[in-house]
């Protein structure tokens, strides 16, 4: 339902959690539990249900409260890449995360050790400090693309964990790999924005780099995920190759002027397609270690 032709506040909500991502965080949740030892259990149900929903709707969610400005001034606002948010959801955006976390968190709080509950005190706190302030690790150049990367990398911490995996030196380096990926990920998508963030008076390490330099440093650093992968021993190593179609991707915006920074919209966009089908391939991967390679 709308009113005037405004969006609902169902709407704005479904739209705020970002649909298209939540297999983003829900998936590595499930992947390393399952690879740890877990089974289809109702610690694996309720990790995987939390960070497939409620998870995305706080962490994108809060982001859109705290930049509504920014995202106003932002053309790529308003489909599946995000909603520009109508100030009067809010208030009911922020109480909509918190009623759907509390309830998931106690149950995992409860189900888990003290250490699954360390893992995701840091994965929440990532979701919160990334967009809120007075932290507000956005703005904050390099913190940015770390805290974001924590935000996708903290679920498969806490699978692992949660399931009572052993920190082995392949789980460990795919881990490393998986973060220096995401730092990558969220520096190039912040490319697209420069223009925007710089109007709103918003510091990200695009704004700070430039173009050109962020995606060579997103390049550099989806070819070291890549690498590192090299060292987790056969077949897993197979991973590595996932991070040439990323950054073949992105390679075409390596000299992009910052006034053309709109441009790299179409690279994130391809990006978004990329995880599905890296996704699809990761997961055959993963059944194929599953079953002893």
């Amino acid at each position: 339902m709308t009113v005037a032709g405004r969006p609902g506040a169902l709407a704005q909500l479904l739209g705020s959690s970002r649909p298209l991502s939540w297999i983003n965080t829900a998936y590595p949740f499930g992947a390393a539990y399952l690879l740890a030892g877990g089974g289809v259990d109702v610690a694996f149900v309720v990790g995987a249900l939390y960070f497939l929903i409620p998870y995305n709707l706080a962490m994108y969610g809060i982001n859109d409260v705290f930049d509504y400005e920014s995202d106003l001034r932002n053309p790529r606002k308003g489909g599946v890449e995000g909603v520009v948010l109508d100030r009067r959801w809010h208030r009911l955006t922020i109480g909509a995360a918190l009623v759907t976390n509390v309830p998931f968190l106690i149950a995992l709080l409860l189900m888990g050790t003290l250490a699954s509950a360390a893992v995701l005190a840091v994965s929440v706190f990532a979701v919160v400090a990334y967009s809120a302030p007075p932290m507000r690790s956005k703005e904050r150049p390099v913190l940015d693309s770390m805290t974001s990367s924590t935000h996708f990398v903290s679920p498969a911490v806490f699978g692992l964990v949660l399931a009572g995996g052993d920190p082995t030196r392949t789980a460990l380096i795919a881990l490393a790999a998986f973060f220096v990926w995401g730092v990558a990920s969220q520096a190039f998508g912040a490319v697209q924005d420069v223009t925007a963030d710089r109007q709103a008076g918003i510091a990200s390490i695009a704004t700070w780099l430039g173009a050109a330099r962020t995606v060579r440093l997103a390049m550099a650093l989806y070819a070291v995920s890549g690498l590192l992968l090299l060292g987790a021993g056969w077949p897993a190593m197979l991973a590595g190759l996932l991070a040439l179609p990323y950054l073949a991707s992105i390679a075409p915006f390596r000299s992009l002027p910052d006034q053309q920074c709109e441009t790299a919209n179409a690279g994130w966009r391809r990006f978004l397609g990329l995880n599905l089908v890296t996704g699809f391939l990761l997961t055959q991967l993963l059944i194929w270690i599953g079953w002893g390679g």
